[in-house]
């Protein structure tokens, strides 16, 4: 197959590395998820990833916590994470940098947008953790703005569901899934796509997003080269 993307943003949830196990790094899951890219990556795909860090820690859910605090702890556990893919990436030989929003030198490099495009345009991958750098932003949020940033042709958001719905498939059986949405529909039927920044900034920035199951890794190439699965937004 030939692929119909030049360069993608992969979005991996912090929960699709931690397989069966539901939590931490399971990192047999994390080298059968990294298999399709390097797929891409010797096709000619431009591949830069933004991970999550729920499989960590959520924020959100932190209770009487400060709401700064532990956003900067999630942004810490989105670290971890970047740290496994690339070791995972550079295992199956695939030439990995892992860039962070907040400086931690020792580990990885600053994010740099022009250091991240050229290290694109050598094909290399390029993992963004650290979301944002920012509380109160999502890892959503931040695979929108780094997608805008490197030009990206479109966010691969890799989840635990096959598509979108217009109800949660989880508790409704009769949930009917969707293969195109506009992100006007997004927003009129209140679609749990991205959150409402993300979302914004890529139908401002004409991003398509294609959301599809990570149950089945290989579902990165398919997309890639433009077969027909999950759901489509532009």
């Amino acid at each position: 197959m030939e692929p119909k993307y030049k360069r993608v943003l992969l979005k991996l949830s912090g929960e699709s590395l931690a397989g069966n196990q539901k939590s931490g790094i399971d990192f047999e899951t994390v080298l059968k998820i990294c298999e399709p890219i390097k797929k891409c990556v010797d096709m000619g795909v431009e591949v830069a990833i933004v991970v999550g860090g729920g499989n960590f820690w959520r924020g959100r859910t932190s209770g009487k916590m400060d709401r700064t605090r532990a956003d900067h702890m999630g942004m810490l556990a989105t670290a971890i994470n970047a740290l496994g893919v690339c070791d995972a990436l550079e295992q199956l030989g695939v030439d990995t940098r892992v860039q962070t929003a907040i400086s931690m030198r020792e580990i990885a490099e600053p994010y740099i947008r022009g250091k991240a495009i050229r290290h694109l345009e050598k094909g290399r991958v390029v993992v963004f953790g650290c979301g944002t750098g920012n509380p109160f932003f999502s890892t959503d949020s931040a695979a929108s703005l780094r997608a805008a940033e490197i030009e990206a042709d479109i966010i691969l958001k890799a989840t635990m569901v096959d598509g979108v719905y217009d109800c949660d498939p989880k508790t409704n059986e009769n949930a009917v899934k969707y293969d195109n949405l506009s992100f006007g529909e997004v927003v009129e039927k209140q679609l749990k796509v991205m959150d409402g920044t993300a979302a914004t900034m890529c139908r401002e920035n004409d991003i398509p997003i294609l959301v599809f199951s990570i149950d089945r890794p290989m579902n990165i190439y398919d997309a890639v080269c433009g077969e027909g699965i999950g759901t489509l937004v532009n």
